[in-house]
């Protein structure tokens, strides 16, 4: 049977999602769960993969076993053999038409920013950092230009893989809640280091270096030695991905981690 799970995770404990030589990542750790679970060796395939340092609050998963256990084994069980810093929030068992990555219609990463002078203590890992007062008025103008079908070669890594640059961002929202400034980024797919990419690109129009539309002229010239530097990763979060609501996956309610942060 395939089933598939959504995962929340801290990724300042780990090396990224995916399972490395070091048996560091999130992947090793979760496969080694499953696997005492279902008594044989399981692999997973996740919705998105995150690098070192990349929180995860809706994580989607799936795995295909011959075992029959009850939902609660692939959540309780599988949790208490899990470090703390990941956990299974459900599991639910799907047509074997069902994939984690390819059925999935769209993806929400939120990337939340302490803006003030002095650098985070209790959110250390949690949020990225800048010192200057940045201007999220000026930052919303320029976001208005990146959303759309483009092709975001100034905002994808050099190590990125994907076969074509091109993405549909379909919503880019910029938030201030006090000293904290949320950004959030829907799209059909992700290129890699893209949301930490358009993050700093952002906060470069947000502290005056740039106009907003320099969003425009990066995207037009696809040169991503042009644009800002990849932004820490501290402070993303893979929010939630949406699916197709007849595989009968539990409604995406991602943590409101601003108000818990500083209430």
């Amino acid at each position: 049977m395939r089933i598939a799970l959504g995962v929340e995770y801290d990724g300042s404990q780990f090396c990224g999602w995916q399972t490395q030589p070091s048996a560091c990542a999130v992947q090793d750790h979760l496969e080694a769960a499953l696997g005492h679970i279902a008594g044989e060796r399981v692999d997973t395939i996740c919705a998105g993969r995150t690098d070192a340092g990349v929180h995860a609050l809706g994580q989607v998963v799936h795995f295909d076993t011959p075992a029959q256990r009850p939902a609660s084994a692939w959540v309780r069980g599988v949790n208490a053999s899990l470090p703390r810093g990941v956990a299974v929030l459900w599991a639910h068992q799907v047509d074997d038409a069902f994939h984690a990555r390819y059925s999935a219609l769209e993806r929400c990463y939120r990337y939340v920013l302490l803006n003030r002078g002095v650098r985070p203590a209790a959110g250390h890992g949690r949020v990225g950092w800048f010192h200057l007062p940045l201007d999220e008025a000026r930052m919303r103008r320029a976001a208005a230009f990146l959303c759309g079908e483009h092709d975001f070669s100034a905002f994808r890594s050099s190590e990125c893989q994907a076969r074509s640059p091109v993405r549909e961002l379909r919503g880019l929202a910029v938030e201030r809640h006090g000293d904290y400034i949320v950004f959030e980024f829907r799209a059909n797919a992700f290129l890699h280091h893209m949301v930490r990419n358009l993050v700093g690109t952002l906060v470069y129009v947000g502290k005056g270096r740039h106009g907003p539309e320099w969003a425009a002229e990066l995207l037009a010239g696809r040169d991503r030695s042009l644009a800002a530097p990849t932004f820490d990763a501290a402070g993303l979060y893979l929010a939630s991905v949406d699916y197709e609501p007849v595989w009968g996956l539990p409604a995406a309610q991602p943590l409101q981690f601003v108000e818990t942060l500083h209430p």
